[in-house]
């Protein structure tokens, strides 16, 4: 009787240690995948499982990760059973890149992705992370490759893109999911520096020469537009001045052919309005100086005036 409780308590602490031992726990946002016999039996989802000690084990993944080692930025290959499904950030350190038109270039960059499929990242990356790192790098270098320095600040954007979507193509064969990639900084050479600094003061000395001439073209046309319309006003009142001053003349000489009865000639009325007008401009001749000299003409011009007068005294008594 002794010996059969002896072996039931032994049988029931087996039971209870296969129990303890068979017994895993599952962290939220984690994943275990397990192998029967060396082969893939089935992945372990988060909560309560239970697995076949000594028959059912854990595949480990093997995971690169980034310490700080006296201050400097060390690799190391660490092995995990535990498959973190958390969107991770891989930040790998800067890489020399020969942009298109043959400047060296340090490009730092980091990396966002997640493993949606930890069968595939066990199985079909021996180390997911170098992997993932290694695509990067290569894929960075092919992209800035292809562009010049000047378009390379101005098209980070687009590197990310074109790099995101060759990774996560890749990405798809590992079960990783790459959500999104970044260029933190670029780096160039000091002396590529001072040249682009000198190129940009240049370009906006020439920017602002540009300016510069084109209001004072604005202004010179604006100018000369004025002084067109200027010039078509004037040219307007001296015209009409012009009309005005015919149209009276003319009322003149037909009031002085009416008051004459028709019986004056016309040139000896024009004769004498030219004679009044000369008159007139003597004052301001004189004006000029202590002695006025009179051309020989201006004495057949006074005649017609006076002429002419003695011709109206008659009419107008009449």
């Amino acid at each position: 009787m002794d010996v059969w409780l002896v072996i039931a308590l032994i049988l029931t602490l087996m039971v209870i240690i296969l129990l303890i031992k068979g017994l895993m726990i599952v962290q939220q946002s984690e994943a275990v995948v397990i192998e029967r016999l060396g082969s893939y039996h089935l992945t372990l989802q988060p909560g309560i499982n239970w697995i076949i000690p000594f028959v059912d084990q854990p595949r480990s993944i093997k995971m690169r990760r980034y310490q700080v080692i006296n201050n400097e930025q060390v690799a190391v290959v660490v092995e995990e059973t535990r498959i973190d499904r958390r969107e991770t950030v891989l930040d790998f350190p800067g890489q020399a890149v020969i942009t298109g038109d043959n400047v060296s270039v340090t490009v730092n960059g980091a990396l966002y992705f997640q493993v949606i499929d930890p069968e595939r990242a066990v199985y079909q990356a021996e180390n997911l992370v170098q992997a993932i790192e290694i695509l990067a790098k290569t894929s960075l270098r092919s992209e800035v490759g292809k562009m010049e320095l000047d378009k390379l600040f101005e098209s980070r954007q687009e590197i990310n893109d074109k790099l995101q979507i060759v990774m996560d193509e890749a990405g798809n064969k590992w079960g990783v999911k790459v959500t999104r990639v970044e260029i933190q900084d670029i780096t160039i050479p000091r002396e590529v520096e001072d040249a682009m600094r000198k190129q940009m003061a240049a370009e906006r000395e020439r920017r602002a020469l540009v300016l510069q001439a084109s209001g004072e073209r604005e202004a010179a046309i604006a100018r000369a537009q004025g002084e067109k319309e200027s010039n078509i006003l004037v040219a307007e009142g001296e015209k009409t001045a012009a009309i005005l001053r015919a149209e009276g003349e003319r009322e003149a000489i037909n009031q002085i052919l009416a008051a004459g009865q028709n019986q004056i000639d016309a040139q000896l009325v024009i004769g004498y309005l030219l004679g009044l007008e000369y008159l007139k401009t003597l004052p301001e001749i004189a004006k000029e100086g202590d002695r006025v000299f009179l051309p020989f003409e201006s004495s057949s011009i006074l005649g017609a005036v006076g002429s002419l007068q003695q011709l109206m005294n008659p009419a107008n008594k009449a």
